[in-house]
């Protein structure tokens, strides 16, 4: 049906990795899993760090955050493909793959702009360690976390109004397992200038800027860390940073080569890599903050302890609930905010 020079598209139809019914299964399971990975792995980081008071820091603060952004970003994307394959449908609405490609964009960007903020925190606790505490106080972490929040929505909305001014040709197929900015485009009829001219302008600005600003504080805190006599000194200065270059190196290592280019040369190839920023990146980033942070660690084994799954509380009206239960409930009853506001005014 058309309106006007513009055709109406009801639905698209996402074709995923393969079409080949053998391969449909091998998919689930592996999506499945890593999605299970994603959600229990990020949500063990979220209570590790509520539930231990002195992991209530700004670094971890940001780190909880960034675990919050990497559950909602795959689950933007991975439920709707799971479903689809599930049910042996490959169709998502107009609407709904307008709304798939605003969120995938909104957290891409936040998870972009907490990184820039983390590296940040790391510059000032290298740089500047006796006014760390003053500097990255409490009000000004939240107020950083909230500006984020808000300054992030520019991008996805600009794009979600000028993709709904398109039109689209009689192929609604999308070789994508979801609804990509690239690959939407490519089924587009329309002139697509204008959207390709925010991608090298206000999308340049808003991704590459937070890359620029990593790439400087981490000049500046090489710089300060060869600056130090001792090697221990030096070792210990750099493993604060490790964790958090992996993790920059893993979401920035895709993200250039899939946006930073015209539409035009999308291939179906790309769906690969698109995959590997979307659900890899994501269900990797829990081990990468935990296997080499000895604080993380000693908190993950309290949470995950066998001694606290089984014991049970003793109270007077009998036994409770199972301890780790007990805890989880009561971490969730807390507000995260407080208790970072709370650890940090004592410093």
């Amino acid at each position: 049906m058309t309106r006007g020079n513009l055709t109406v598209i009801s639905e698209f139809l996402l074709l995923g990795l393969s079409e080949a019914p053998e391969h449909q299964l091998l998919l689930f399971s592996l999506f499945l899993s890593m999605y299970m990975v994603t959600v229990v792995g990020n949500l063990l980081i979220i209570l590790a760090i509520s539930s231990t008071s002195h992991l209530h820091t700004p670094m971890y603060f940001f780190i909880a955050n960034l675990s919050c952004v990497d559950i909602c970003f795959t689950s933007v994307t991975i439920p709707k493909m799971l479903l689809n394959i599930q049910t042996q449908r490959q169709s998502i609405s107009y609407i709904g793959c307008l709304m798939q490609m605003y969120f995938l964009i909104l957290f891409l960007e936040m998870g972009n702009v907490l990184l820039a903020v983390m590296a940040y925190d790391r510059f000032v606790a290298i740089c500047h360690p006796l006014h760390y505490a003053t500097i990255m106080n409490p009000k000004f972490c939240i107020t950083l976390v909230s500006v984020a929040l808000i300054i992030t929505h520019i991008y996805p909305l600009t794009h979600t109004l000028l993709m709904n001014t398109l039109s689209f040709c009689a192929s609604v197929r999308i070789h994508h397992i979801f609804c990509e900015l690239y690959a939407l485009l490519k089924l587009s009829c329309s002139d697509i200038h204008i959207n390709e001219l925010v991608v090298y302008t206000l999308g340049s600005f808003l991704f590459v800027t937070p890359f620029l600003f990593i790439s400087l504080s981490y000049m500046r805190i090489f710089s300060a860390i060869l600056r130090l006599h001792s090697s221990q000194s030096k070792l210990k200065a750099f493993s604060t940073c490790s964790s958090h270059l992996a993790v920059v190196s893993l979401f920035y290592g895709t993200l250039f080569g899939v946006y930073l280019r015209p539409s035009s040369s999308y291939t179906v190839g790309d769906s690969v890599a698109t995959v590997l920023y979307a659900a890899v990146a994501p269900m990797l980033n829990p081990f990468i903050y935990s296997l080499r942070n000895k604080d993380m660690k000693g908190a993950l084994r309290g949470l995950l302890s066998w001694r606290k799954l089984f014991r049970r509380p003793r109270t007077r009206s009998g036994p409770g609930a199972p301890g780790l239960l007990a805890a989880t409930l009561g971490n969730l009853r807390r507000l995260f905010f407080s208790c970072f506001i709370k650890q940090l005014s004592k410093q």
